[in-house]
Parts: structure tokens; C-alpha cells; sequence
């Protein structure tokens, strides 16, 4: 996300009929076989949250192509917790132009999120809150601190931050950690654990499991909770997270099918005999 200073402002629009199916790719030109091994679920994610104030808005190069993204909508609906704030659930600029190996996306993200900031301030926003990662990577806590946002809260690796519109407006914080891992099942190795849907990255996960499952037969169970809502969120304490027998994967990026099968072997190997 870096924004070197280019000649003028990308410009900035609202998410187009169109458009949507990029975006449902995150603008990535993903081949026919990712696209549905990713499955619906940010299709069905986005026509639920699009009724609770989901908002979208795509950064144009100067040929017309999108290049950027951001998706946002009330805290409320959103992974943390607060109230009167929207909230950043994913800012994207592709690093390369198709114009040229060289050309970069400049300014895109500092003009997506400008965008979405005066797009809250009109909705009567008190504040924008985003998540961030302590890491130089995809996301970062400092670059969104370079454009005027605060340390709110943290867990882990991942940084929230807000900037308050003015006074009034009361910062937002992480859900309580609560431990909650799949309820297990005797005699099988439980896979699953909870999603929000609005990752693709994460579906993609979350789908794997489901394939890497399916050859062990009923010595596995594979049980996904819908972590789409505050209720849930609250309950498992995150938004997204995958486990093998109440173990953690990592997910980040999607681990294969093969990575995610040898784990599930392994537990399924420690079942007792005649299972």
C-alpha cells in the first residue's frame, strides 16, 4: 500500500453492477480453477452485508482500469467493536499496471481511503477504524498511521486503529479472546472452526479443509460456524480461524490441500483403534 506522490489523484468510484465480479476476486485475475475452489461464500456475504451498509469503492488508473480497492462498513457489522464508527475490512492496490512492468499504482490507497473517510463523514460517522499488521507486509498498522490514525488496540499481530472525526467519538477495541476451538466429536478428528466470508483467501482455506477432509471419510467431522454477525464474533472471540482436532492452522496464505491433509492424517492416526 505504499503511495508515492504522483502528478494527480487516481480517480475514485463506487462499486458498479460491472465491477463486482472483480471485486468478488479482490481484482485478482484468479484462473477458472481458484475461482471455484474459493466457492460462493463472498458472494453470499456481500448480499447479505449490502443490506447492513457494506460499501465498496474502486481507484481507476488513467486508462480506466481498476487498480485499487476498499470495503467498508459500520463497526457494528464489522470484526472489533465499537459503535458510530465504519470500519476499513480491506484497503488493495495492485502492485503492477498493466501499462508496464515499472508503473505503479501511485497514490491509489491514500486516495481510496480519503474516499471512504468523507464517504462516512456523510453517512454521520463519528470515526474510521481498520485493522493493521505490525509487520512491513500487506495492511500495515504504520502506513495507516502516516495518514492520521491511532493505536486502538491490539492482539497479537494485529494492530486496530481509528481516527476520530471529532469530539465524541469513543475508540473501538478487539473482541476478548474466549479460546473457543470446535466442540469435538468422539471417535473423529474435527476440522472447521468459524468464517466471516468476506476473504476470499480465507473461503479458499476453509474450502481446502473441506477437500483434504473428505478422503478420511466419517473418521472426520467438519464443522464451519458462520462468524459473519457480533453474536458469533463475540462467541469464538475472532472472525476467522481454522483448526485441526483444536489445533490452529495458519491460513495465511491458504496452506494446499496436501499441507492441510498431512496434518488431518495425523490426528486421524491418533484415533483409537477400530475408528
Amino acid at each position: 500500500m505504499a503511495d508515492p506522490g504522483s502528478g494527480h489523484p487516481p480517480r475514485v468510484v463506487d462499486l458498479s453492477p460491472e465491477s463486482e465480479g472483480s471485486y468478488l476476486l479482490c481484482l485478482e485475475d484468479w484462473p477458472g480453477s481458484l475461482t471455484r475452489e474459493a466457492g460462493d461464500a463472498k458472494a453470499r456475504w456481500v448480499e447479505r452485508m449490502r443490506h447492513r451498509g457494506l460499501r465498496v469503492k474502486l481507484a481507476l488508473d488513467d486508462s480506466g482500469r481498476i487498480g485499487g480497492m476498499i470495503q467498508y462498513l459500520p463497526i457494528e457489522e464489522s470484526p472489533a467493536l465499537g459503535r458510530d464508527l465504519h470500519f476499513v475490512l480491506c484497503i488493495w492496490v495492485l502492485p503492477r499496471s498493466p501499462a508496464g512492468p515499472s508503473e505503479r499504482r501511485r497514490g491509489m490507497g491514500a486516495a481510496l481511503l480519503e474516499a471512504a473517510e468523507a464517504d462516512a463523514r456523510a453517512l454521520g460517522a463519528k470515526g474510521m477504524a481498520a485493522w493493521g499488521i505490525a509487520l512491513p507486509a500487506w495492511m500495515r498498522a504504520s502506513w495507516f498511521r502516516g495518514h492520521g490514525y491511532r493505536r486502538a488496540d491490539r492482539q497479537g499481530l494485529s494492530v486496530l486503529v481509528w481516527k476520530p472525526f471529532g469530539a465524541g467519538a469513543e475508540p473501538p477495541r478487539w473482541p476478548p479472546s474466549t479460546g473457543k476451538v470446535p466442540a469435538p466429536v468422539p471417535g473423529k478428528v474435527v476440522v472447521g472452526g468459524c468464517r466471516s466470508g468476506w476473504c476470499p483467501g480465507q473461503n479458499l482455506a476453509f474450502e481446502r479443509a473441506r477437500r483434504a477432509a473428505e478422503p478420511f471419510g466419517d473418521r472426520v467431522a467438519f464443522r464451519v460456524d458462520d462468524a459473519g454477525d457480533q453474536a458469533a464474533l463475540l462467541a469464538w472471540g475472532r472472525s476467522d480461524a481454522l483448526f485441526v482436532d483444536g489445533r490452529p492452522v495458519r491460513t495465511g496464505p491458504p496452506p494446499k490441500v496436501e499441507r492441510l491433509a498431512s496434518l488431518i492424517r495425523r490426528s486421524v492416526r491418533r484415533l483409537p483403534a477400530g475408528r
